[in-house]
């Protein structure tokens, strides 16, 4: 089956009206590098306008991974190099691939066959329906290297969960398996991880077979609260996340992961 997209990280498949693509850095776990990150931007915005042929979007992962959140390799890269000044690119890149796939009208829906952690959780909220492997850890651990939660964490998870527990896996990083994600609500259906992809497959097989334009129309007046809240917040949330890039805490953090050890924080210093 021909590419869709011919982009490098993301395999695209159009099948009678659902599309799958499949996150493809499986040696990395499908750690979201530079070029992953502007390629998700552009895959939302593809699809969006693609809204005649494509009906549905099952999201899913390459290998044992669905997505592992942002490339802490590339991470420590980055700060050896230097970046940007003021980060301008990380929160323009950032709010972009948000509304990018807030703009999405068809129903997008996760197949989460392995873990997802930080942006890789993100990822698998934003879609419509989540389907995961039961085993599969979900989680936002920003925290546990120094940084806010600004790529969806502080939006999606409030709103998942209510205040209070999503302060809680915020606060901790804790990570979650499929099964207390669908117990708690943050997920729709933990399932064995062979039955992910085709149950996932088989929801888009129906809504594609279903009422269009009901529902599309659904899923934009249930959407409306949460643009407002990538409107209101996301930019803030990315401008602090920007200070926690050059805090201690992360650098410790990125040098800890590299020699393979846990960080010590500086309040474990004192």
């Amino acid at each position: 089956m021909d590419d869709r997209y011919g982009l490098t990280t993301i395999r695209t498949e159009l099948d009678g009206g659902v599309l799958r693509a499949t996150l493809n850095r499986p040696e990395r776990m499908n750690a979201i590098n530079d070029v992953m990150h502007k390629e998700l931007c552009e895959l939302f915005a593809r699809i969006a306008a693609d809204s005649t042929e494509v009906e549905v979007v099952v999201l899913t992962g390459a290998g044992r991974g669905f997505c592992a959140g942002g490339d802490f390799k590339q991470m420590a890269e980055n700060n050896e190099a230097g970046y940007d000044d003021g980060f301008s690119q990380l929160m323009i890149d950032s709010v972009a691939m948000a509304r990018n796939i807030l703009a999405i009208r068809q129903p997008v829906i996760a197949a989460v066959n392995g873990d997802a952690i930080g942006l890789g959780a993100t990822l698998a909220l934003f879609c419509d329906i989540t389907y995961i492997c039961e085993t599969a850890r979900i989680g936002d651990p920003h925290v546990q290297a120094g940084l806010v939660a600004a790529d969806g964490g502080v939006v999606l998870w409030p709103m998942l969960l209510g205040p209070a527990r999503a302060k809680e896996y915020l606060f901790t990083g804790d990570l979650l398996t499929g099964r207390e994600a669908e117990r708690i609500g943050l997920v729709n259906h933990a399932l064995p991880a062979e039955e992910v992809l085709p149950a996932a497959e088989a929801m888009a097989r129906r809504l594609a077979n279903g009422a269009a334009l009901a529902i599309r129309f659904n899923k934009r007046l249930v959407n409306k609260e949460l643009e407002e809240r990538v409107d209101r917040i996301y930019e803030m949330a990315l401008a602090m996340e920007a200070v926690t890039f050059r805090s201690a805490d992360h650098l410790e953090a990125v040098k800890a992961f590299a020699e393979r050890r846990p960080p010590v924080f500086r309040r474990g210093q004192r």
